[in-house]
């Protein structure tokens, strides 16, 4: 008999921004992370090409409005009934959206899941 994969359920999970992750928010509200653009390969980039050490990444509206309300306490489903609050029926589909947006901030390294 085999054992089936157990999949995450992304609406239990508690998010939590990376340490050392600078960010801001602009004056429009788009939340712009600062990620540092480290190693071998983009240090040579850096010298030779004047290449940024750090990447911006601007986020859009929805993704702006959770950033900062993550804090390593709140769940998945939790942030997503606060944005259902703010946006209504704008962002429905709500919760294949949400998912999709933590996995593609998980995949970066942008956050962590605390459980």
């Amino acid at each position: 008999m085999g054992r089936k994969k157990q999949k995450k359920n992304y609406l239990d999970l508690i998010p939590r921004r990376a340490e050392g992750l600078l960010w801001e928010t602009g004056e429009d509200g788009i939340v712009v992370l600062q990620v540092e653009n480290t190693g071998v390969f983009n240090r040579i980039a850096q010298k030779l090409f004047r290449k940024s050490r750090y990447t911006k990444v601007h986020m859009d509206r929805y993704g702006s409005f959770l950033w900062p309300l993550i804090d390593g306490k709140k769940t998945v489903a939790e942030l997503a009934g606060l944005q259902k609050e703010a946006f209504g029926e704008e962002v429905e589909p709500l919760y294949p959206r949400i998912v999709k947006y933590f996995q593609i901030v998980e995949s970066y390294h942008f956050i962590q899941f605390e459980n």
